[in-house]
């Protein structure tokens, strides 16, 4: 019995998914939160059942070994020697990763070193490649890199137009995100639509509580709205998006609560997007509900959401010259029908139309009309599935 673990490590949780492989059956899902706090909580799901503990888990790797006790306790293995592969999701790549990798010294020490361009994410990863190499340390180890499906990227996309020293010595550029899950999505839409992947034009759009929009070029990355870090691109759930860079010497000049430009970082990472425009909240359920009851801030935070999104897939219909299909995922893309239908009705020109029979909460597939020369597509996002298939695939090559 061949199971595969696919891991998704932050700096103080860890989020995992066993899976039966390579059926790709889902066995169990759980999640530790609080990892270096008191009173950690260890969550395990499975066949309908969950079991939840409280206990103090000071780091990565006891909360791999609380992870390994409890798939033993709730009878999901029999002994270690069932867990043939574990594969890491990593926010940032950098450009030492064009795709997914074998994990050994260097490469955690190279994921350690990329840390500056995500400091919430690759070091709980880091901590997370270590404890398993510690525990298991005769797996197949994979990392998987949200940055590597965007390497395909021509260089006029990814520069920045400043000088070009600041390339070079410190690799300023722009380098993506929710790239497994952009993947994934084009892969699936390829599928529905019943054509090969390398003769289709796709804008993907991850639109959870982070947004992220892909031209794919017959199954390629072309061009991406996350930058230099996840704080480029459309407005999103606490994160602004694209400002003026200019505002952040003029904040600091003017307001005495930022005093540094990592303070202004902060407040555009943790403070901004729907959570700072409609000061009430992030999830798109309570938006709605602040539009229903008529509030000025909750309705002006949709628009700009609404006309940050049009705006985005506009100008990715102009870098690929037209597109087949737009994809929806992620928690919003999946799950907000008003928000589906706003943005399509603001890029009807492009020759699309929804069905509004099939854009309700639950559907999944093509949503557009048959006359819709562009097609509407919803697809929930499965980063762990990919996961898991590259670390099969690294099982393969042994």
């Amino acid at each position: 019995m061949s199971k595969t673990i696919a891991i998704n490590a932050g700096s103080s949780s860890l989020k995992w998914q066993l899976y039966q492989m390579p059926e790709e059956e889902v066995l169990a899902k759980g999640l530790i939160e609080r990892i270096g706090l008191n009173d950690s909580i260890s969550t395990v799901k499975y066949d309908d059942k969950s079991d939840s503990q409280t206990l103090d888990i000071p780091d990565h790797t006891m909360a791999v070994r609380i992870l390994l006790e409890d798939l033993l306790k709730h009878g999901l293995i029999k002994d270690y020697q069932e867990i043939t592969g574990v594969g890491h999701r990593v926010v940032a790549g950098g450009e030492y990763f064009k795709e997914s990798a074998l994990v050994d010294e260097k490469v955690i020490e190279q994921v350690e070193e990329l840390s500056h361009l995500a400091p919430l994410h690759n070091p709980g990863a880091a901590a997370g490649i270590r404890a398993f190499r510690d525990i298991l340390p005769d797996i197949t180890s994979v990392v998987v890199f949200d940055t590597s499906f965007h390497t395909t990227m021509p260089k006029y996309a990814y520069l920045y137009p400043i000088p070009q020293k600041y390339y070079r010595d410190y690799k300023v550029r722009k380098y993506g995100a929710h790239g497994t899950s952009h993947k994934y999505v084009a892969q699936e839409a390829a599928k529905i639509l019943g054509r090969p992947l390398d003769e289709l034009k796709l804008i993907t759009a991850h639109i959870g509580n982070g947004v992220s929009i892909t031209a794919n070029y017959h199954g390629e990355s072309v061009d991406t709205s996350m930058g230099l870090t996840p704080l480029a691109g459309p407005m999103m759930g606490t994160r602004s998006g694209d400002i003026d860079p200019a505002i952040i010497p003029f904040l600091i000049q003017q307001d005495p609560e930022l005093g540094t430009a990592a303070d202004v970082v902060e407040m555009l990472n943790k403070k901004s997007g729907l959570m700072g425009v409609s000061e009430k909240s992030s999830d798109m359920r309570d938006i709605e509900a602040g539009i229903q009851a008529h509030d000025k801030n909750t309705v002006l935070a949709y628009n700009i959401f609404i006309d940050r999104l049009k705006k985005f897939i506009g100008q990715y219909f102009a870098v690929l010259n037209g597109a087949d299909a737009l994809v929806f995922t992620a928690g919003m893309g999946e799950n907000a029908v008003n928000m589906r239908q706003d943005i399509i009705a603001g890029l009807s020109w492009f020759g699309m139309e929804i069905d509004p029979e099939k854009n309700v909460f639950g559907y999944v597939g093509d949503i557009s009309t048959p006359e819709s020369k562009v097609k509407v597509l919803v697809i929930p996002t499965d980063e762990e599935l990919m996961i898991a298939r590259d670390v099969e695939h690294f099982k393969n090559l042994k």
